[in-house]
């Protein structure tokens, strides 16, 4: 078995260096994240705020936490002092309370645009037009402290390779089409361990990978 410093090089090595590796360390220990670090890692993703707060306050201050999770708006004010990303931001609602939260911590928090791609009921995101309709309201240009710099997407979990193309390919399509009436959209946040290289293929700038860097994760 590859250990986490070889898994991470190994990883580095295929993502182009134009797209930025986010390591998945959800439910793994401080030592593996540590591990990972001193082997040159500064970009790491939680899905539970209250984890990656923990993790937070006992690692090196150098780090961007990336929060990958789904969100529920009354624990914004756990990780508004320190979060570098939020990833799945999928309603007005939510970028309001991040905006708030930032607000009492004089901070601009970065965030992405969750575009349900998947086939599945259990994936949460917003539509195409739902997505649109957030990026032109007024009511969000008034937000002074949120950044809205692209999209984020996760595919069906299916072997069917041409299905998860085919959904990476509907995110990065949309993706192109607004980039041109809102520059500031330069992230597209796709791919996992076991879809990286289509997302890489299919466009992607960002990917979120876990398993591939710290093994099989334990379900806590």
């Amino acid at each position: 078995m590859n250990s986490i410093k070889e898994n991470l090089l190994k990883i580095t090595q295929s993502v182009p260096q134009e797209v930025t590796l986010v390591a998945v360390s959800k439910t793994k220990p401080i030592s593996d994240l540590m591990i990972a670090y001193n082997a040159g890692q500064r970009i790491f993703g939680e899905n539970k705020i209250q984890e990656m707060a923990e993790k937070w306050e006992a690692m090196p201050k150098d780090i961007s936490w990336h929060m990958i999770g789904h969100v529920q708006t009354n624990k914004v004010k756990y990780m508004a002092s320190f979060v570098s990303l939020v990833h799945a931001v999928d309603s007005l609602k939510l970028l309001k309370e991040i905006n708030k939260q930032a607000k009492k911590h004089n901070r601009t928090i970065n965030c992405l645009l969750q575009i349900k791609i998947a086939s599945e009921e259990s994936k949460f995101g917003l539509n195409e037009q739902e997505a649109k309709t957030i990026l032109t309201s007024e009511e969000v240009k008034e937000l002074t402290n949120v950044h809205i710099q692209g999209l984020m997407g996760m595919a069906t979990f299916t072997d069917n390779k041409q299905q998860i193309k085919n959904e990476f390919a509907k995110i990065a399509k949309l993706f192109e089409e607004l980039k041109p009436k809102h520059p500031q959209l330069t992230t597209l946040s796709i791919g996992m361990s076991g879809d990286y290289e289509i997302a890489i293929d299919s466009g992607s700038t960002m990917v979120r990978i876990g398993s591939s860097i710290f093994g099989v994760r334990n379900y806590s």
